[in-house]
């Protein structure tokens, strides 16, 4: 089955409707900024794979859901292993927040490794 291409007149010369498919509009938060740049960066085939699928933005999105996801996890997890709770914030707030502190930075470094910097 062929595909029939339609022309429109600019001036001297004649320019296929070309359209572009439909394409994910989710929004590319923090995560998925950092991985752009690391993709752009350090594996420009898979990024110039995305980009001429209109899949980039796709991808993106779900890489940010996904390291959100598992950042979100590892800081409850983290806090609730080191007792960080509502008790110690009102009795101690200076060392419930040096402890969450701690505890987002790791969780932070842990998705930036296996996810993002991958």
């Amino acid at each position: 089955m062929a595909t029939k291409i339609t022309y429109t007149q600019q001036g001297d010369y004649l320019l296929p409707n070309l359209k572009l498919p439909e394409q994910d509009s989710r929004p590319i938060g923090l995560w998925g900024q950092q991985h752009l740049r690391n993709i752009k960066r350090s594996r420009p085939v898979l990024y110039t794979n995305l980009l001429t699928k209109c899949k980039l933005n796709e991808y993106l999105a779900d890489i940010d859901e996904q390291a959100r996801k598992m950042y979100d996890e590892l800081v409850q997890a983290f806090a609730k292993e080191e007792g960080c709770t509502e008790q110690l914030k009102a009795s101690n707030p200076m060392l419930w927040v040096s402890k969450m502190n701690n505890i987002r930075n790791r969780a932070q470094e842990i998705v930036n490794t296996e996810l993002i910097y991958t």
